[in-house]
């Protein structure tokens, strides 16, 4: 059940972000087009498009997690013996869960101090565009929660994106 509920969670993760880049594609490539051929741009797809690049920023860390990709200095923990490893990288996840939860619990009292004030071309709430810390910090947490074990030994899931790379085993380029 708890694998469903992360093949779920991963899947609709993957929707959304795809839904959102897709949003942004068509606002920016309509306020590209009315900007250069007719002579002006509307305001309201430049600030849209923001917001959508952080929530994709935000809600598509998780998924860079599990790829491995996120920024990381491990190689003074790559040195230490197996067991030591295991045992440092635990305590670093926890201490990332720790954070994580300490940015959604802030970026929910974000949300509450933005919820009064409007932005300002679209006139919508600015806690909403900053409802992306909190639910990005709780998803990140949720996606290493669900993964530790292998985030403990580096075992990285796939990407859905393949290289096409055609090299021989131990060729490097």
């Amino acid at each position: 059940m708890l694998v469903k509920f992360e093949t779920f969670l991963v899947r609709m993760n993957q929707v959304f972000i795809g839904v959102m880049m897709g949003i942004m594609f068509v606002l920016v490539f309509i306020n590209v087009v009315t900007r250069y051929v007719f002579g002006f741009s509307f305001a309201t797809t430049e600030e849209i498009s923001t917001f959508l690049m952080i929530w994709i920023t935000y809600i598509g860390a998780g998924l860079a997690l599990r790829e491995g990709r996120l920024a990381a200095i491990d190689l003074f923990q790559d040195l230490l013996p197996e067991k030591i490893r295991r045992a440092t990288r635990a305590m670093i996840g926890v201490i990332i869960l720790i954070f994580f939860s300490i940015l959604a619990y802030y970026g929910t009292k974000m949300v509450q101090f933005g919820w009064a004030q409007e932005t300002w071309a679209t006139q919508i709430p600015r806690g909403i565009p900053y409802l992306a810390v909190p639910l990005g910090a709780a998803f990140l947490g949720l996606h290493l929660i669900l993964m530790f074990r292998k985030w403990l030994d580096k075992d990285w899931c796939e990407s859905p994106v393949k290289e096409d790379v055609d090299m021989e085993e131990g060729e490097t380029l």
